[in-house]
């Protein structure tokens, strides 16, 4: 399958990242490699980092780029520092963060993230985890299941949902993304502006890959390798994640380690929206190292 991928708020990105010649620059989620592409032609004889914790996306950025002073290396937002201390280098001068899921999980049935899909529920980053979405709804008691859904996901039909997935699983295991979006879909008994199952998908992706987690650890690593006057850019496309970058921001300018640049987030213009829908959501923070 080939998947079409825009990067998100490039031109955004660039201008608060400041990607300058010589510095040395991380995509902590490199996927496709379109911000890493764009970076590339900023920084002239600089290097770039290049962190995912899919294998199948490192293999395309490393199709696409192709660049003697690239770095690709399977990893975590957790495990950033360890990766950037394994390349030889000790300081970079700015680091971006694009959060949430990418084309390539949404359009690849088989990766089990798409409530339209057909395919054994998995909503796997990293394809050699244990955890699966699988193991969460046939698994894990209801209690977790309707505590996932509300806190992750801020479904509001969280104990009805989890309720139902209970009972469904008494029968027989949920095994597919589409048998849990018909549950879903039962359980809201009418559908809003958006798919009942929206917020269910995004929850359980997010418990599966302990995102909300890994960025908070994320975030932290950055202030650890940042030089000064180092930037830290982040893109976010929830609420929850949104609400971590802004409060860590905001804290660390409280402590006197960050300067923020953005004091509110910049978000798509109308233009992009209308060429990548997708991006509709996101949200873009830039903080500077002091």
């Amino acid at each position: 399958m080939i998947v079409i991928h825009l990067p998100v708020m490039l031109r955004e990105v660039i201008m608060l990242l400041r990607p300058r010649s010589g510095g040395i620059y991380v995509d902590a989620t490199i996927g496709f490699g379109g911000h890493s592409e764009e970076i590339l032609r900023h920084i002239g004889d600089g290097r770039l980092i290049g962190i995912d914790r899919d294998e199948e996306a490192l293999t395309m950025a490393i199709r696409r780029l192709s660049d003697e002073r690239v770095i690709v290396k399977k990893g975590k937002f957790s495990e950033i520092k360890q990766v950037i201390t394994d390349a030889g280098v000790t300081g970079v001068d700015g680091i971006l963060f694009d959060l949430g899921t990418s084309m390539l999980h949404l359009k690849t049935p088989e990766r089990g993230f798409s409530f339209l899909s057909g395919e054994r529920l998995d909503m796997r980053m990293d394809n050699k985890q244990a955890l699966t979405a699988w193991n969460i709804v046939n698994e894990y008691p209801e209690d977790d299941i309707e505590k996932i859904l509300r806190e992750y996901g801020e479904e509001k039909f969280s104990r009805r949902i989890a309720k139902a997935i209970a009972m469904r699983r008494e029968e027989k295991n949920i095994d597919t993304c589409a048998e849990l979006s018909d549950i879903t879909w039962r359980a809201y008994r009418k559908r809003g502006r958006i798919h009942p199952a929206t917020r269910t998908f995004q929850a359980l992706r997010i418990a599966v890959n302990d995102e909300l987690c890994e960025l908070e650890k994320g975030l932290v690593a950055s202030l650890d390798v940042l030089k000064s006057q180092g930037r830290l850019c982040a893109i976010s496309y929830h609420s929850l994640e949104d609400r971590i970058v802004k409060n860590f921001m905001r804290n660390n300018q409280k402590d006197g380690r960050l300067n923020v640049i953005t004091k509110k987030p910049l978000v798509p213009s109308y233009e992009e929206i209308r060429k990548n829908p997708s991006a509709r959501s996101a949200k873009l923070r830039g903080a500077e190292r002091i």
